[in-house]
Order: structure tokens, then sequence, then C-alpha cells
């Protein structure tokens, strides 16, 4: 058994595991919570404590479940970025990752910085942040459905466990 392939595997897995995890618990649970606590004076606990620290393990299992799924493709990265050689399967699944991560880091982490005050902004500034946020986060989590069907159905002649 090669170990580097899968170690890598089993960091994807629980990394992607992690990402997605979180992804749902902001757009299925933390966003009604916050709008409910929000109304009763109660959100500084969610906004202080636990979204800052939900929103460091999100960002950064991002990056290690893309750079684990690189490192899978190994020498066939090219080949499924470029949707090419047998590898448009998991190649799509890949794409799809790699905009939700771009989305995380380029949209969605700099403007929950704002909304958390994290980062200085006019109350204008904050509701443009909230609403891009949002959007962008549940366009993560429809593009999440595709990526995981794509990226299981490259996995299934592999062997899911990289055995």
């Amino acid at each position: 058994m090669d170990w580097v392939p899968a170690i890598a595997r089993w960091l994807h897995f629980m990394a992607g595991v992690m990402w997605i995890g979180l992804l749902y618990y902001f757009n299925f649970v933390q966003a009604a919570a916050l709008k409910a606590a929000t109304a009763d004076g109660t959100a500084a606990g969610i906004t202080k404590h636990v979204a800052p620290r939900a929103l460091l393990f999100f960002r950064w299992s991002a990056v290690v479940t893309w750079l684990a799924g690189a490192a899978l493709l190994g020498n066939q990265f090219v080949n499924a970025f470029t949707l090419s050689k047998g590898m448009a399967g998991i190649g799509v699944g890949a794409w799809l990752g790699t905009i939700m991560l771009i989305n995380v880091w380029a949209l969605i982490w700099p403007n929950q910085q704002k909304i958390l005050g994290l980062k200085p902004a006019t109350d204008e500034e904050k509701v443009t942040a909230r609403r891009v946020a949002f959007l962008t986060s549940r366009v993560n989590t429809m593009l999440s459905i595709p990526m995981l069907f794509f990226m299981a159905a490259g996995w299934s002649h592999r062997g899911i466990f990289g055995l």
C-alpha cells in the first residue's frame, strides 16, 4: 500500500466533511439562530465567540480539502482540470471545489470580517457585506451537491479508502 495517497485521501475526506458540515451549519442553523438571537438581544455570544471560531475552521478546512484533493490527483492534476483523459468526472468536482474555495476566501471571509467587526466598516458596508456573504454561502451550498456527486463518482473506480 502506498501510504501518501491513503493519508491524503483520508485528510481530503475528513477536511471535506468539516468544510461542508460547517457550510451546512452556517446556512441551515446559524443563519436562522442569529436572526432569532438578534431579535431578542442575545446575538453577541454567537457573533463574538461562535462565528469567528467556526469561520476559522471553515476557511482552513477548505484549503486543506483542496490541497489534499490536488495531492490525490497527482500527475493527473492537469488532466482533471482540463477535463481530459478520463478525468472529466473528478475534474468537474475539482472545478466546483475550486470555485467554492475561491468564494470562501475572496467573498465570504472578507465580508464576514466586516459583519463581525473584525475589519472596520460603515453600516452601509455591513449591509452590503451581509448580502454578499449570504448569497455566496448559498451558492456554495448549491454547488456542494454536484461537487459531492462528482467527487464520489471519481472515487468509485479507485476505492473510497485509497487502499
